[in-house]
This record gives C-alpha cells, structure tokens and sequence, in this order.
C-alpha cells in the first residue's frame, strides 16, 4: 500500500517568510520604504483575536510595519469606513485587512484579494497589479511545486465555489492550462467527477468527506477545510481539525496530499505578508 508525499505547508511558508524578509530589508535599505499592514478589528471574537495575533506575529518577524486598530462591538459603521479612509489614505501602510465589505478598502491596498476590483483582474487574467486571494494563490505554490507551472493536459477539479477559495481557484489554474471543473452541492455524482481530477482543491468545509475510492491513482490533492470535530476520549470530550478530505485514506491512492493542520494553513497568512510586500512594491512604481 503506497503512501502518498505530505505536502508541508508550513515548511514552504517559512521559507517563502524567509525570502519575504530578506526583500523587505533590502526595500527598507535601497529605497527607505518599509511595507505597513493595517488590521481593524471590531469587537472581542477569540477566533478572531488569535487569527490577527498570528497575522501581526508574522508581519512583524517579516520587517513591516504593523498597526492594529480594536474597535468596540458597536462602532458605528459610520467610524469604522472613516478609519479605513484615513488609512486609505496614509502613505505607511500598503495593505489593510477590516472585518467589512472589502469594498471600503482602496483596491490598491486590498492585499486580501477580494475586492471586485481585484476578482475582475484576477477573472480577466491581468494580475501584473492585481491581488490574488491568499489561500488559492498559497495553494498554487504547492501545486506548482508538485507538477510544475504549466498544468497543460491535467485535469483539476474544485470541491466548493465560493468566492474566496472556490472561483479564484478555478481562474488560477485555469491561466496554467488546466481543464477545470468547479463541483458543490448541487453536482451530480461528485464521487465519479472527483475521481476524474488529476489535482483536486477540497474547500467544502464537510470533514473527512473525500475517501480513497472518491480519489484517481497519483492524484495531487489539496485540502482546503478547517473542520473542528468533536471526540471523546476516556468520557472527555476533546477536539480536534481535520480537513474534507480523510488524510490517510487518501494517503493510500494520491500521490501527494496537504494535511490539516500544517498545509494549506500557514500558506494563507505568508502570502498575505507576500501581497503586502507586493503592495508597497507597486506604490514606489518598484512593479508592475
């Protein structure tokens, strides 16, 4: 029974952090320009708090500038806009992230990729100035890593369709020459249309759903979901996360698989700071 490669997302992100922290001391040293990421965060949300936290951690050991705004659970959104203007505005910082419409956030400084502006860039296939949402462009490094970037031949096939992991997915590989196949609820016989993918993107958020037999010999597959599941151990109750796919049944068929956590994960948060970079690259005219 062969066992399939595990793809190690966070070792990639710590060396794709590494690279991200060697550019930005030479921006700082060259130009006298170091990339600033805003945070705005409105309430008390644990999730949340730890989520930002981690982000800040990480922006910080990468050389930016790092502010965070905490906003009160009933701030008007009335301040909160007035806040992401001023900081539209300020020169020192090149990404903003705030839990609202990102529609607010100048496209320019949009460095989660979500804004309409972005998405249409990204659909249209002109990302030369463009934001690509973090998790599918950290997922496309560790595909790139396992077949190379021209995907010309390969079939790919998208467990979910939303818009920040599903669509973009689909535009990314499909630029690399894959023929893409978008499933969700509504698709008929998912088991027999997954098993036709040569590289499979699960982001359906059902855990342990993709089994072995759903999966084509050597395929590439990467897992999206972050599922927390209940267990019970010794009349405790703990948890745990687990992905849609089940990691060691799919070992035995798939060539290579992400697991969860420690795959998709880490990616997400170092290509934010990657965005970033790129952000304050672009607003010296240093790209693009």
């Amino acid at each position: 029974m062969s066992t399939a490669k595990r793809i190690d997302g966070k070792a990639k992100a710590e060396q794709l952090a590494e690279s991200i922290t060697e550019q930005t001391a030479a921006l700082l040293s060259e130009h006298g320009i170091k990339p600033g990421l805003a945070v705005v965060i409105i309430g008390e949300d644990p999730a949340s708090q730890v989520y930002v936290r981690n982000k800040k951690r990480r922006a910080e050991s990468c050389g930016f500038y790092s502010v965070q705004h905490t906003l009160a659970e009933d701030t008007s959104q009335e301040d909160v806009l007035k806040l992401v203007d001023e900081l539209n505005n300020d020169d020192a910082i090149h990404g903003i992230l705030v839990q609202l419409p990102p529609q607010s956030i100048s496209p320019s400084k949009d460095v989660d990729g979500f804004h309409f502006v972005n998405i249409g860039k990204l659909t249209a296939g002109h990302t030369s100035d463009a934001f690509i949402p973090c998790t599918p462009a950290g997922c496309m490094l560790m595909i790139e890593d396992e077949l190379g970037k021209d995907l010309s031949g390969k079939t790919a096939v998208i467990i979910g369709r939303s818009n920040i992991v599903g669509k973009p997915m689909a535009s990314l590989l499909m630029q690399r020459n894959a023929t893409v196949t978008i499933t969700h609820s509504r698709t008929n016989d998912l088991p027999g249309v997954v098993k036709r993918a040569d590289i499979l993107v699960a982001a359906v958020g059902r855990p342990n759903m993709v089994k072995a037999d759903w999966i084509k010999p050597g395929a590439v597959i990467i897992d999206v979901g972050i599922n927390r599941v209940e267990k019970t151990i010794d009349g405790e109750t703990k948890y745990r996360l687990t992905g849609d796919v089940d990691y060691d049944d799919a070992s035995t068929v798939a060539s290579a698989v992400t697991p969860v956590p420690g795959g998709v994960g880490p990616m997400t948060i170092t290509m934010l700071m990657f965005n970033t970079l790129r952000s304050a690259r672009l607003a010296a005219g240093l790209e693009g």
